[in-house]
């Protein structure tokens, strides 16, 4: 086995995808998952602390990346309108450096394992405390952060969700588009469609 190739990571995570949807989360181990990936046990550990990791990586980038995005939005978008011009964009951005495919595939090992479901909710609330500060930073006070981040997160969640139980179609930021356009009308005229 090579020590320096290159994918190592990319490999570890196509191993533990197919393994998950093989035979489950919980029966699957590190040392399978590396034996699959033709790699060593403290190869896969340099990467990723335990096997939930393969699924929730990049998770704790989520508040600095958030943080950085508001800092970086014009001071005149009120929350409305720095969800839909900030906000969408940068999730396009985010879920553009994975396939599809890879996203279905977790998406259906988190669905079929309750013990990673928390983890899955807690990526969420990560999220929504970053845009809540964010909010506050900007001069929200602390009712209109709370709602601006949950409203937000919600948008982000439905898309997502719509988006990928549509299997791509018609693409994600057409997703967000019809996503945010929804809770507009509701959140504006009150009246469902």
């Amino acid at each position: 086995m090579s020590r320096w190739q290159p994918g190592t990571r990319e490999r570890l995570e196509q191993a533990a995808l197919e393994l998950f949807a093989e035979q489950g989360f919980t029966e699957t181990t590190v040392p399978q998952i590396t034996a699959r990936a033709g790699l060593t046990t403290r190869t896969f550990f340099r990467h990723f602390a335990d096997k939930r990791e393969v699924l929730f990586s990049g998770e704790e980038s989520v508040p600095g990346q958030v943080a950085r995005l508001m800092a970086a939005a014009p001071p005149s978008l009120g929350p409305m309108d720095l969800i839909a011009e900030g906000l969408a964009p940068a999730l396009v951005e985010l879920f553009e450096g994975r396939s599809l495919d890879y996203l279905l595939r977790r998406r259906a090992v988190i669905d079929a394992e309750p013990a990673l479901h928390e983890r899955e909710l807690r990526k969420w609330a990560l999220m929504s405390e970053a845009l809540e500060q964010g909010f506050r930073d900007r001069g929200a006070d602390q009712l209109t952060a709370r709602l601006a981040a949950e409203l937000a997160v919600t948008a982000i969640r439905t898309a997502v969700t719509r988006w990928l139980d549509r299997d791509g179609e018609p693409g994600l930021p057409e997703a967000i588009e019809e996503t945010l356009a929804a809770m507009k009308r509701l959140t504006v005229t009150g009246s469902l469609p």
